[in-house]
């Protein structure tokens, strides 16, 4: 497997954006935010762009909110001049300052105040996406920061994020629109025989099925917005090829389970049909240990010898005297493993079934109590074994299918992360692409 080292990317000053997708629930606004600090703390200007709703950037960053307007963040570190701002996108507000930008006043004021254009621009199919490539095409054009860093939309598939720019332009753009439209550039007499002969038929049965004043709505809508519907896509399309430019950098971020590598080998897949510029996979919420020497068949058989009053070992076949216990294993793996509560995410131990010593240890058998939390500890070490192992199948069935993807690994905290503090310790674990094992 291909290390993804990280650090040179954000070093790197051809580096203009980062784009963190993939499924939803994988950490990508903790993985975009975490970036934006490292890249900041390392001398670069960044801005970090999140549509995530949940606010949960914002209260990392020590702000009470974020919201259209890049903000910039305090408690950054670092001597080389690096600043970093975020921003939340605010959906339709983005929608009403291309409204504003492209239409005079009281044309902008009309498509403003009209009802179809407030739900459009409110929850619109693909509305979210699109207007998060509109701000991440009007952060570029500013030119303000060398590095902006994207936390794309928890799409359910990477179909949504990379065409709903086109799906939303070919909408406005679509021949339902056009014939809308036609009405109003024909004008007067011209105009109006047309809509009762041509569209009569039509617009009774949309207007029975939507509603009259709806379907009015619509059709004032599209007169304002008739100048306006050739930018949308002219845009999206600028804005898709700054994604396939040299200088942009997709991660697909993902965590050790079957549907979301699923899902990431899908990312991978479609932006490579697309030729988006892949840096490499995040996978989140590793599991590591430091108790690596016990193997889970070790830690079961010797449960199940504690429960049976230290008698036999059925992992190694051998009759033993009572109290030897040989099956045991040292106190500090035990130790190691009881030190750790089933909600710590880092409790899983490394599988290593190739280690076996036999140590002998002191003799617990008169102390049933402690004879009964040894093997309980020792049945909750095995089952965090086959959590490890089971991820590590996970892991290579995705490098398997794609060899030439590099993976940074990301070990799991304790806990969440609410602060810069936090940001920095995740920036450490993307950066050192390994799993801590203490």
């Amino acid at each position: 497997m291909q290390t993804l080292a990280l650090d040179p990317l954000l070093d790197d000053r051809g580096t203009r954006i980062i784009v963190c997708c993939g499924a939803g629930g994988v950490g990508k606004t903790t993985t975009a935010a975490a970036l934006g600090v490292r890249a900041a703390e390392r001398g670069r200007k960044v801005v970090v762009l999140t549509i995530d709703p949940a606010r949960r950037l914002a209260q990392s960053m020590g702000i009470d909110s974020l919201d259209n307007i890049p903000r910039k963040i305090d408690g950054i570190k670092g001597s080389d001049g690096g600043e970093l701002h975020a921003m939340m996108l605010d959906m339709k507000r983005t929608f009403d300052e291309i409204v504003e930008a492209h239409a005079d006043a009281d044309r902008a004021r009309a498509i403003l105040e009209n009802p179809f254009y407030q739900s459009l621009s409110a929850g619109f199919a693909g509305t979210q996406e699109y207007m998060a490539m509109e701000k991440l095409g009007q952060l570029r054009a500013r030119d303000e920061w060398d590095l902006i860093v994207v936390d794309t939309p928890p799409s359910r598939s990477a179909l949504d994020f990379l065409d709903a720019p086109k799906r939303l332009g070919s909408f406005l753009d679509g021949k339902f629109i056009k014939l809308l439209m036609a009405p109003a550039k024909m004008g007067g007499r011209a105009g109006m025989k047309f809509l009762n002969v041509g569209m009569s038929m039509m617009t009774g049965t949309l207007g029975k099925l939507l509603g009259g004043q709806f379907l009015k709505d619509v059709q004032t809508f599209v007169a304002a917005m008739d100048t306006m519907f050739g930018g949308f896509r002219t845009r999206a399309d600028a804005t898709y090829k700054l994604l396939q430019a040299p200088g942009t950098a997709f991660l697909v971020v993902a965590t050790p389970e079957r549907d979301a590598l699923r899902e990431a080998a899908y990312f991978v897949e479609r932006l490579a049909a697309e030729e988006m510029p892949l840096a490499g996979l995040v996978l989140n919420r590793v599991h590591g240990s430091g108790a690596a020497r016990l193997s889970a068949e070790r830690a079961r058989a010797a449960a199940e010898n504690l429960d049976e009053g230290g008698m036999t070992d059925p992992g190694a076949g051998k009759t033993e005297i009572r109290g030897s216990l040989a099956t045991i294993p040292e106190p500090s793996d035990i130790a190691t493993a009881a030190a750790r509560s089933p909600q710590d995410p880092q409790a899983a131990p490394t599988a290593d079934p190739a280690h076996d010593r036999d140590t002998d240890v002191p003799d617990i058998t008169n102390a049933p109590d402690v004879r009964r939390l040894t093997a309980g500890l020792l049945r909750l070490h095995a089952e965090r074994m086959q959590v490890l192992a089971r991820e590590q199948r996970t892991r290579d069935r995705f490098t398997a299918l794609h060899p030439e993807v590099p993976v940074a690994e990301v070990a799991a905290l304790p806990g969440d992360v609410h602060d810069l503090a936090g940001l920095r310790a995740i920036g450490d674990r993307l950066t050192t692409g390994r799993i801590p094992q203490s």
